[in-house]
């Protein structure tokens, strides 16, 4: 059950390494997904809504723009 957990986790912090977390070097973007336009509507900014979801018990969290 050990390792069945530990490769659980480990797949989940891949999934979140390469498709959510941003990284400098890629100009905030993730290795599999790329950077979002930036918001430039001033508006759009004052109004943003984040939603944030945890992932590994809360070892991790992931924010994206709630609908």
């Amino acid at each position: 059950m050990e390792e069945r957990h530990l490769r659980h986790a480990l797949r989940e912090y891949e999934r979140f390494y390469n498709q959510h977390r941003t990284h400098q070097a890629l100009d905030q973007a993730a290795p599999l997904r790329t950077a979002p336009d930036p918001i430039t509507d001033p508006e759009q900014i004052t109004d943003l809504n984040v939603c944030r979801r945890y992932r590994l018990g809360g070892v991790l969290h992931e924010y994206s723009p709630a609908a």
